[in-house]
């Protein structure tokens, strides 16, 4: 399977970071959607100074539209990983029901993931999406963020979502200064467990989410 890397915005506020998203080209699902990016709204993006792109035109740089999308996975739901879940209303969204509950009562912008018509598939720990794609509980960044593990011909692939903002962080979990990345670990104990975990399980690559970097361990 191929994953398809999507450039959907750049935070400004975080030394110009950026937002991506990811295809997974599945051989019998279709294209599987890791994330969708910010919305569009005014207070959010002048707040986090958001350089935004719609991800109709991201995914159009890889000859695919919406309606090629068949499944969406949201890692969680903070706004610049869901925002244009609108976007892809036709399709399921796969989330942790813990995530769900959570961002029902947390999040500034609900009606980016919680609009009429939404139809959630939710998930308590790890499940199997399709036939080699699987969704991997990592709590700490929030309570119920997941990531995303995908078996490709090269090895398992995964996609960390926020469980590590960056490739050095997930690399220097136990020593990495979190003091100018807002809100890496909303539970720290659990943060880290959760990058051990992944680690363990000695993914051949490793996709980050604001992170243009591609590590293979």
């Amino acid at each position: 399977m191929e994953i398809v890397r999507l450039h959907l915005a750049r935070l400004e506020v975080f030394d110009d970071i950026p937002v991506h998203g990811f295809v997974i080209k599945h051989p019998q699902a279709g294209a599987i959607l890791v994330d969708t990016g910010v919305g569009f709204h005014d207070r959010l993006i002048k707040e986090w100074k958001v350089v935004n792109r719609h991800a109709a035109d991201a995914l159009a740089e890889h000859d695919l539209s919406p309606a090629d999308v068949h499944i969406v996975i949201n890692t969680h739901l903070h706004f610049d990983h869901c925002g244009q879940n609108a976007v892809f209303k036709h399709a399921p969204f796969y989330i942790q029901r813990a995530e769900l509950e959570r961002a029902r009562s947390d999040e500034p912008v609900k009606e980016w993931f919680d609009f009429a018509g939404a139809r959630f598939e939710l998930i308590d720990g790890d499940a199997e999406i399709a036939d080699g794609v699987r969704v991997l509980a990592t709590p700490g960044h929030t309570v119920g963020h997941q990531s995303v593990l995908v078996e490709t011909g090269e090895g398992e692939a995964v996609m960390i979502g926020d469980a590590a903002y960056t490739s050095r962080i997930y690399q220097d979990a136990d020593h990495a200064d979190l003091s100018k990345w807002r809100g890496q670990a909303a539970d720290h104990d659990s943060w880290l467990k959760s990058l051990h975990r992944v680690r363990d399980m000695k993914p051949h690559a490793v996709h980050f989410c604001h992170d243009t970097s591609v590590l293979h361990p």
